[in-house]
């Protein structure tokens, strides 16, 4: 695919998100390579991002849960953006976006940067360049997608729906192989799940994330900061509704919906 079909592929995006359409695939990128997608995520992500940093990445569809929500089977990257990055209790407009989802999620923060071009990181290596971890909401925009009609090439395009997040305070590394995930929503508990789900560990999205990113000849930079994945299926939170997500051991994270 030509340069100048990626760049066409990734205005598509820009007007699509602009005009609040509804996501649908992207004919000429479903039989793309996933690096070319990914390759259309840049583009589209460096004309969104108007003077804001790359802060760092979620990685999505680590849960079986997930990946059965959405008919697909692998990980997924995108890009967070500094100015989509607030703190817990935080307070989400619910009409700046098509849909809004939230997902549930521990966020590690790197004091060190892990560049797996130089050689693989187990998990133990991973963990020393952890500065800190939260407990999380992914902001999801889906655009109202069709779940029963998801393609990797065209999600992964679209940021893989990455619309910022909430963090709640930061706390050292615990051991985070099997924690207990709870979700509350309008004080009554909806949902729970494990640490163990998230590709058997946390720090493993990580390992993930930093192999996905070596192939494209990149690192993950120490202070930017890694969603690992969501422990619950996305919930679609209503104006009035607040949310609130517990990790044992962490500070929880809230957001209320106006």
């Amino acid at each position: 695919m030509a340069t100048n079909d990626l760049e066409a592929a990734a205005q598509r995006l820009l007007y699509a998100h602009e005009t609040r359409a509804p996501f649908a695939s992207d004919a000429q990128l479903l039989k793309l390579p996933l690096a070319l997608a990914y390759d259309v995520q840049d583009l589209f992500q460096a004309r969104r991002a108007q003077g804001q940093a790359l802060a760092g990445y979620k990685i999505g569809l680590t849960t079986p849960r997930m990946q059965k929500m959405c008919g697909l089977d692998h990980p997924i990257a995108g890009q967070i953006l500094s100015g989509t990055i607030v703190r817990s209790p935080a307070s989400l407009q619910s009409s700046r976006y098509v849909r809004l989802g939230l997902e549930c999620e521990v966020a590690v923060k790197l004091g060190r940067t892990i560049d797996a071009r130089n050689g693989d990181f187990d998990l133990e290596r991973i963990a020393a360049c952890v500065e800190g971890v939260c407990v999380a909401f992914e902001i999801i925009e889906d655009r109202a997608a069709d779940y029963a009609r998801l393609d990797m090439p065209s999600l992964i395009a679209d940021n893989s729906w990455n619309a910022g997040a909430v963090l709640s305070e930061i706390s050292p590394l615990p051991d985070l192989a099997n924690l207990t995930g709870r979700l509350w929503i309008n004080g009554e508990a909806t949902d729970s799940g494990s640490t163990a789900d998230v590709l058997g560990h946390p720090l493993a999205s990580v390992q993930w994330l930093a192999t996905h990113l070596a192939r494209r000849g990149r690192a993950l930079e120490a202070g930017q900061w890694v969603l690992t994945g969501s422990i619950v299926p996305t919930r679609f939170p209503k104006p009035g509704d607040s949310y609130r997500f517990e990790v044992e051991g962490l500070p929880p994270v809230a957001a209320s919906i106006a």
